[in-house]
């Protein structure tokens, strides 16, 4: 099968990526392309320039800044951004809370909160996981007691992904401990400077403070601050989810890192197994990116296709697998990534061990792919 653009989509594609290579800030783009960690304000930066040309949440309603593109438009700007080493809009923003709050909140609430979430001015963080509530969700135990024109919250949560940066966390509450798990859960928005709400850093093996856990002691909420109905945030969390395993398999970021450790390696290429090694990574590569457009080309109204999961499954080992690559081929080099800018090192050897350690997560977040494989079964294969 030959897969070819139409000429309005080839142009569409040409404009992104002029934009993304030539207009978009550059200093941002060279921290991405050499593979260092960008700061609170290189994503802030990001994401408003994003955000002034129109293209920071294209998924939303056009309303509230969203534009009106096919799902192969959608597709083309991800991967063209991934390409020219722009920085995806932070996701706790864009692909989650944003897309809940659009289709879910009051006018009110939509107003107060839309323009923020999409320049950036509001960072959000998720407040989902809990020690003993991941994979099992709904078995969340943190609550919140209507006191008034206020909710009181106790609990915690883990693994809150840049929470050390957030402003305001969207927060899965149980608001009713006697009717089915699943039915007495709310989503409230929370104020991260309110009192007795405490982020603590989890250092990573990576030696990162990517994570935290963030504990509640008698946090007080308004009332006004919950989103849709009482007992009905099981509701928005299945939308939102749905919204985060959307590019979840960042095929040109991937295709990215491969082509550079094609540099890395030079002459080394002319070794047969590792030349073999590079072809079959670049082979399921192609792959994955022609799985990529078929589910673009069949999803319908906004809704995954469910050969998507085979794209997270997929593409997340193809992460790992690069990143593996990029430690072998640093070899001893790969040991010294404590090491400063006067070290002889390469700085692409010095960060290969601990994005190598970082991306184990990948296989994890978004739908461990253990929970990929029984949807793939179930959906795809009717096991």
């Amino acid at each position: 099968m030959k897969l070819r653009l139409s000429d309005e989509d080839a142009r569409f594609r040409d404009e992104m990526r002029e934009y993304f290579t030539t207009q978009f800030p550059e200093h941002i783009r060279t921290k991405v392309l050499n593979r260092q960690e960008l700061s609170k304000d290189d994503i802030v930066e990001s994401q408003r320039a994003l955000n002034a040309e129109g293209l920071a949440v294209p998924n939303w309603p056009v309303e509230w800044g969203g534009r009106d593109w096919s799902q192969l438009q959608r597709h083309l700007w991800h991967e063209e951004m991934q390409l020219a080493g722009v920085p995806i809009p932070l996701a706790f923003n864009a692909s989650m809370i944003g897309p809940v709050l659009a289709a879910f909140a009051s006018q009110e609430m939509k107003e107060r909160f839309l323009p923020k979430t999409a320049n950036l001015d509001i960072w959000w963080s998720q407040g989902f996981s809990e020690p003993d509530a991941g994979s099992d969700l709904a078995s969340l135990r943190t609550t919140a007691v209507r006191d008034g024109d206020e909710y009181v919250v106790n609990g915690q949560k883990t693994w809150t992904t840049l929470g050390q940066y957030g402003d305001w966390i969207f927060t899965l509450v149980r608001t009713d401990p006697n009717v089915k798990k699943q039915a007495g859960i709310s989503m409230l928005l929370i104020d991260m400077t309110s009192p007795g709400l405490t982020v603590r850093p989890i250092q990573l093996i990576d030696g990162g403070h990517e994570v935290n856990e963030v504990f509640f002691e008698d946090v007080r909420v308004p009332a006004e601050n919950l989103v849709g109905e009482e007992n009905k945030g099981w509701n928005y969390a299945k939308f939102l989810l749905g919204n985060e395993r959307v590019g979840v398999a960042p095929v040109g970021t991937t295709k990215r890192w491969l082509a550079d450790a094609k540099k890395v390696a030079g002459d080394r290429l002319n070794d047969p197994v590792l030349a073999t090694r590079v072809a079959e990574l670049e082979n399921e590569l192609l792959a994955l990116e022609l799985t990529a457009l078929r589910v673009v080309a069949h999803s319908a109204e906004g809704k995954p296709h469910p050969a998507s999961s085979v794209l997270k499954l997929r593409g997340t080992e193809l992460q790992q697998a690069v990143t593996e690559l990029y430690v072998d081929l640093a070899g001893p080099w790969s040991l010294a990534s404590g090491a400063g800018d006067g070290s002889e090192t390469p700085g692409w050897a010095r960060v290969s061990t601990p994005q190598y350690l970082n991306f184990r997560k990948a296989s994890i977040y978004g739908g461990s792919n253990e929970v990929q494989r029984q949807i793939i079964s179930g959906t795809i294969l009717g096991l």
